[in-house]
């Protein structure tokens, strides 16, 4: 096998897709609609069309609705009962899920970034190694989303990820492993979370599947 199609068998696409857009009036962001879709399956599709051909999407505020509207065939969709405690919540999920899958990494994406796209993303999982990799997208020499987390990290990011911050205190605690990759020339690092931001969306009017 060429070391072009392995990350694609190790590396598993993982999407935060939990959060329940508090200051869009408690609008869940998956059900938010970018040029006619879903953001949920927007993303997944973004995952996908970067070279993960295995996907969790960790589920939280207003899963019976993604469930029913959302177009996630394949998917693995995980539910997170404590999605109000932030993301930390969702990430411990989504690495659970994928412990005793054989998946060596795992790619995060986070819902209500579309401005994020497949050649941000495909580099990121391109700088894949091992299952001690530990790689970020980085705007401007920022670090962002997405990142991988090899296998090895799992333990250490879930035992640290509380709140919203994630894995913002695992990552900051292991800079000297962790491999930067520019994006700012290819994607947008927005972010989804407020009435303002929603002028990022495209076709903000369009139908989600389940209107049509």
């Amino acid at each position: 096998m060429t070391p072009t199609h392995r990350p694609r068998r190790e590396v598993a696409g993982l999407v935060l897709a939990a959060g329940g857009g508090r200051r869009l009036g408690g609008r869940p962001k998956a059900l938010l609609v970018h040029r006619g879709r879903l953001l949920v399956e927007h993303a997944v599709e973004i995952l996908r069309a970067a070279g993960c051909t295995r996907v969790h999407v960790v589920l939280g505020a207003g899963a019976d609705q993604v469930r029913r509207r959302a177009r996630l065939g394949g998917c693995v969709l995980v539910d997170n009962p404590g999605w109000e405690q932030g993301m930390g919540s969702s990430l411990r999920a989504g690495l659970d899920s994928l412990s005793g899958t054989g998946a060596r990494a795992a790619l995060v994406s986070l819902v209500d970034q579309p401005g994020i796209g497949a050649e941000a993303t495909a580099r990121v999982l391109a700088a894949y190694r091992d299952a001690s990799s530990l790689v970020a997208a980085a705007y401007d020499g920022v670090r962002g989303h997405p990142v991988l987390f090899g296998a090895a990290h799992w333990a250490g990011v879930a035992a640290s990820a509380t709140g919203d911050r994630g894995a913002r205190a695992y990552l900051k605690a292991h800079q000297d492993a962790l491999t930067l990759v520019e994006c700012a020339d290819v994607a947008q690092a927005y972010d989804i979370d407020t009435e303002e931001d929603l002028r990022h969306l495209g076709d903000p009017a369009a139908p989600g599947p389940g209107d049509r």
